[in-house]
């Protein structure tokens, strides 16, 4: 079953089935149960004039594969800024919240340009996929993610934060234009940014996720982004890092923040 079913399956109602090869360990790949909430929230929104500004994604409890519940509730609907709630639902319990602000654009004499640059990697091509390590999550087998900058996860490295380039499994998805809601699924597809200090494979995993959206999408399914990580903090079993996403024209596309689970 592919994505765009699946989102389509939003359009009837509430009730969707989450599709087999996602699994993130014993639960579902966090950047899918986003991506699906984020889909609700599109077809909630009743002015198609205003645009994703932020997002915040809160991790509840465990996704599993199989039958999900996701409702969606407008909290207000101003004349600028609408503001939508989504919830994910198994087993009549709450697992994921998903809060997302839009907007219209308005006038405005404040301009500040100081987005981060993109990082000079190498092309993709020149670059081996991130799938082909062993003991990766089956969720990675959907997308190709190539190692540009840093080390690899459970490595015992000494610095932390990496880069390179992501994009949809071509193999795997069909190509089409791709929305916000592909946009977490893929954002997300990179793991925490202190995972290369692992001296063995342990678990790590968002606890919240702030994205704040910059430039609109122009790509495609297929389409590379680059991206960046940066660790601020790690200590006593949480880490708070920030993220960068760009397209392959150097374009800022959007920023992230999360506060991520360590058991190592």
């Amino acid at each position: 079953m592919s994505l765009l079913t699946v989102y389509q399956a939003l359009e009837q109602g509430e009730w969707i089935d989450i599709p087999e090869g996602w699994l993130q360990g014993r639960t579902i790949y966090g950047g899918v149960v986003a991506g699906l909430m984020m889909q609700k929230v599109l077809l909630s929104i009743a002015d198609p004039t205003k645009r994703l500004l932020s997002a915040s994604v809160t991790f509840v409890g465990p996704v599993q594969q199989g039958a999900a519940r996701i409702t969606a509730e407008i909290l207000r609907q101003g004349k600028s800024v609408t503001t939508v709630e989504v919830r994910l639902w198994q087993d009549d319990a709450v697992q994921s919240i998903l809060i997302a602000s839009f907007g219209t654009a308005r006038s405005s004499e404040i301009h500040v340009r100081q987005e981060r640059a993109a990082p000079n990697y190498l092309p993709p091509e020149h670059l081996s996929g991130m799938q082909k390590h062993a003991d990766f999550p089956q969720c990675y087998q959907q997308f190709d993610v190539r190692w540009a900058e840093g080390a690899v996860p459970c490595t015992a490295s000494t610095q932390s934060d990496f880069g390179g380039w992501c994009r949809f499994e071509p193999e795997k998805h069909q190509d089409r234009a791709f929305g916000v809601a592909d946009l977490m699924t893929l954002f997300d597809i990179w793991p925490p940014g202190v995972l290369p200090l692992f001296k063995n494979l342990a678990p790590a995993s968002s606890l919240t996720w702030h994205v704040t959206y910059v430039n609109p999408l122009q790509q495609n399914l297929h389409d590379w982004f680059k991206y960046k990580v940066f660790t601020d903090y790690a200590a006593e079993g949480y880490a708070t890092e920030y993220a960068h996403l760009w397209d392959a024209e150097n374009r800022l596309i959007a920023i992230s923040r999360q506060t991520v689970t360590v058991f190592a």
